[in-house]
């Protein structure tokens, strides 16, 4: 499920430690932003202007501590996932017959599937609920740990912006997983695959309040997701966006740790520059790859595209020089939007990017604020009520989380090690 980019690398990020300093930098841009004298170009200011922040709270957070260690007949015993049999999994796709395949990734294929909404037994074809089942490739312990690990995270974390997962098949050698099904796909799919009707700038903008929503939670629930990219991000009919595929998830750190140390996971163009160097993780290596998203939502273009040439290739690094710049900014904007975005709602999302991406992590802003930002994009009124130069200050109040007290998820299986996985195999996960 995902590829070692680097099999002896190791990262760092700072958290909480840096709120103060993190929120004066979100209402410094936001504020500059707005009067049209915004101080990021190349570079991230380092404003420690004092302010608070306001962020949604959300109820459906896991009412309980996620307990650590677990050993995998614990993490199976869920209450809140259904074990399906092989043979009813056969039943529910029709023998996973090609017309049901709706895709294949670095885990495996994936079929499209009937079970009835009560009983969850296998149905016919276009009658009760609809499901996407994942089969994994027989490739060995790695595949297993990954799938181990999703039935961790999702048979215990519930939120309207991650995926929900169903049940699991653990049978000999068949490792299943049934999720609901996500009707529109991928994001990956709408951004940059022919066909699909181009994404309106309010949706591409919907899209990115979900997911971030989704990794707030996350991030409040002490888990760093370390796969965040499009392919990643499903969307329902409405087109709300739900998180998917936890293969990579890890625990966060505890105490007066900043980081987590780990073998390099992830894909090419998403993970975070410090996470490559050093192995060290924290919830900011997640908030470079949102930046990495947005940039896609933003400008069409995948975050690696081998097609181009020279500096081109790398998506963040040809867009930064653009992000702080009014005047040259729309010479990233996707033409596929057809000049249809409000200009300030795309200079102010730029603007964010531009800190999420940032080369420092400390400079990056928390999920939090990300989303609050985000919130103001969804309303024009919010970006003309600050857009006048009369230099108001824009404060905010930070909730903390009830989740921020609890014990975080530990490492799932011994040793906490990954084998290292090619990175251009044909997955979703490398691009």
């Amino acid at each position: 499920m995902g590829n070692c980019m680097d099999s002896s690398a190791r990262v760092d990020t700072s958290q909480s430690s840096q709120n103060t300093s993190g929120l004066g930098r979100i209402a410094n841009w936001v504020l500059s932003s707005f009067c049209g004298q915004s101080k990021f170009t190349n570079t991230t200011s380092r404003s420690s202007a004092p302010s608070t922040l306001t962020v949604p709270s959300f109820s459906e957070k896991s009412s309980s501590s996620l307990p650590t260690p677990r050993s995998e007949g614990e993490i199976l015993a869920s209450p809140n996932l259904k074990p399906f049999t092989f043979s009813e999994l056969k039943n529910a796709t029709r023998n996973f017959r090609p017309d049901s395949l709706l895709g294949e990734g670095g885990f495996g294929y994936v079929f499209k599937g009937w079970i009835d909404e009560q009983t969850l037994a296998a149905t016919k074809p276009g009658s009760g609920m609809v499901i996407a089942v994942k089969k994994l490739k027989p490739e060995g312990f790695q595949g297993h740990k990954e799938w181990l690990t999703e039935v961790n995270y999702l048979g215990q974390l519930h939120h309207p912006n991650l995926v929900k997962l169903v049940g699991y098949c653990s049978e000999g050698e068949n490792r299943l997983l049934v999720y609901e099904f996500m009707p529109k796909g991928s994001l990956e799919n709408h951004l940059f695959r022919r066909g699909p009707q181009p994404l309106s700038w309010e949706i591409r903008i919907k899209v990115a309040v979900g997911a971030a929503r989704g990794l707030f939670f996350l991030h409040e629930s002490e888990v760093i997701y370390r796969d965040f990219k499009a392919s990643n991000i499903l969307l329902d009919s409405e087109f709300n966006a739900k998180l998917s595929d936890f293969g990579l998830a890890k625990a966060g750190p505890t105490g007066d740790r900043t980081h987590v140390s780990t073998q390099v996971m992830g894909t090419h163009g998403y993970a975070a520059p410090e996470y490559v160097a050093t192995g060290r993780l924290s919830a900011k290596s997640d908030v470079y790859s949102f930046g990495v998203v947005l940039l896609e939502l933003l400008s069409g273009r995948r975050a690696v595209d081998k097609s181009k040439i020279g500096i081109e290739q790398n998506l963040v690094d040809w867009a930064k020089p653009y992000l702080g710049d009014k005047r040259k900014l729309f010479r990233i904007m996707d033409s596929k939007l057809e000049g249809q975005y409000p200009q300030k709602g795309a200079y102010f999302a730029a603007n964010l990017a531009l800190h999420c991406i940032s080369s420092e992590s400390k400079s990056r802003p928390l999920m939090s604020e990300v989303l609050t930002a985000l919130d103001q994009l969804k309303d024009p009124k919010n970006l003309s009520k600050h857009s006048h130069s009369d230099h108001k200050t824009i404060s905010y109040s930070l909730r903390k989380s009830p989740m921020r007290s609890h014990p975080s998820p530990r490492n799932l299986t011994p040793g906490g090690g990954a084998s290292p996985l090619l990175s251009n195999r044909r997955s979703p996960r490398v691009r």
